[in-house]
């Protein structure tokens, strides 16, 4: 039995991102190329639709600081939501916070050019999961001592 082309594998973001990501920027629609004749008569943008869902896309930029490449360390995930996916923590710089994902899917692909080609990943979710709801933090010993 062979997987098909295309096929996205459900991924726990813990396995996929053990030190978490870092949302760079804003959640963004992510729309059709629209060429110069479109944007000069005034058509608007489309925003681009997931086939296998029937849900609008959205995208993000995020950082991956477990990544040791730097070239790699940044990418875009993209959001299958109807309504535009809004970050539930709070921002540690401007325009930078540290997110979790739920429904995140990964889906394999080739990246590079010529003899420089990798093993990448397409990474798509449906939202961000609630602030301090994922990660279990483990409490240091002098927490642990506050606790007991």
């Amino acid at each position: 039995m062979a997987i098909s082309k295309g096929h996205r594998f459900p991924i726990d973001f813990d396995e996929a991102f053990p030190q978490g990501l870092v949302m760079v920027g804003e959640v963004s629609p992510d729309n059709e190329y629209q060429s110069r004749e479109d944007r000069s008569a005034g058509r608007p943008a489309r925003q681009r639709v997931d086939e296998q869902t029937g849900k609008r896309q959205w995208k993000v930029a995020v950082t991956d600081p477990s990544e040791p490449n730097a070239k790699r360390a940044s990418f875009e995930v993209t959001f299958l939501a109807d309504v535009q996916p809004v970050p539930t923590t709070t921002e540690v710089l401007p325009g930078i916070r540290p997110i979790e994902l739920e429904g995140l899917t990964a889906e394999p692909r080739v990246a590079g050019n010529g003899e420089f080609k990798y093993q990448s990943y397409v990474f798509r979710a449906t939202g961000f999961k609630t602030a301090g709801g994922g990660r279990s933090a483990k409490p240091s010993g002098e927490q642990a001592a506050k606790a007991a």
